[in-house]
């Protein structure tokens, strides 16, 4: 049935988020264990120039990952929250992050992916990405001041030497911790769309036999092999781009 055809659309489209969401937070895991690294680097009685040198890294580090905040799928920016057509930097000139902002980018878009079923397509990510701007900034800031002896660097950063000769850094920790959960709770949702796929496609056999039965017609196993898997996946590209509107949700319903 068209229905069963749009759920499969969705799923596609929920698919493609979570993959890109998946890969921007493994680019955040990265790029957290770098300025780790050179954090540790600057607080062990660095010359001026050896500092500056490692700000430079910092301050491309801290662009990098706005550019993955505002990754885009098909012109959805996938951690924006409801708000896919806005970017979650707006301003990526600013120091801080005053361009992120959290009305209606904390917030779920749902979707139905099977009868009764709705689940989240996206990840927001406006707090997540708030904290790693403020702390690259608070870094940056703290590098920047010639006059901070490497202790001083050190405590500025919350910088601890474990007893086993490694390092911690509460407030890094902290996000690098919630980027993996975060990672974690979008290999769970995928899993569940596996399952709601393979649901799905039992759905479209069944429909498939019955429509066969009631008129004595040889009918495609299902609809999606009318077409093929690319121009399936375009479609759920462009799909995605109206995913939040009422009206199509309201139609499959």
């Amino acid at each position: 049935s068209l229905a069963l055809f749009y759920y499969h659309i969705f799923l596609l489209n929920s698919k493609s988020f979570r993959i890109n969401s998946n890969s921007a937070f493994n680019e955040v895991g990265s790029a957290l264990t770098r300025v780790k690294e050179l954090i540790v680097q600057a607080a062990n009685d660095t010359n001026g120039k050896e500092r500056q040198k490692i700000n430079a890294e910092m301050k491309q580090i801290k662009e990098s990952l706005r550019d993955v905040g505002n990754t885009q799928i098909a012109g959805n920016y996938i951690f924006s929250g409801t708000h896919v057509d806005q970017p979650l930097y707006t301003d990526k000139i600013s120091p801080q992050n005053p361009a992120i902002t959290t009305l209606g980018k904390e917030k779920n878009i749902e979707i139905d992916v099977f009868d009764g079923i709705r689940m989240s397509v996206n990840t927001p990510g406006a707090e997540l990405f708030g904290e790693l701007d403020d702390f690259m900034a608070h870094v940056i800031a703290t590098l920047d001041d010639d006059t901070k002896t490497s202790d001083e660097v050190s405590a500025a950063l919350g910088l601890q030497v474990t007893d086993g000769g490694g390092a911690t850094i509460p407030a890094l920790d902290s996000v690098h911790e919630k980027t993996l959960k975060l990672q974690a709770d979008v290999g769970a949702r995928q899993n569940r769309v596996e399952l709601m796929g393979n649901r799905l496609k039992i759905g479209e056999e069944h429909a498939t036999k019955q429509m066969s039965l009631n008129e004595d017609t040889e009918y495609p196993e299902t609809i999606t092999n009318m077409v093929t898997q690319e121009s399936i996946h375009q479609a759920a590209l462009s799909v995605g781009a109206k995913i939040i509107q009422q009206t199509l949700v309201d139609f499959i319903r």
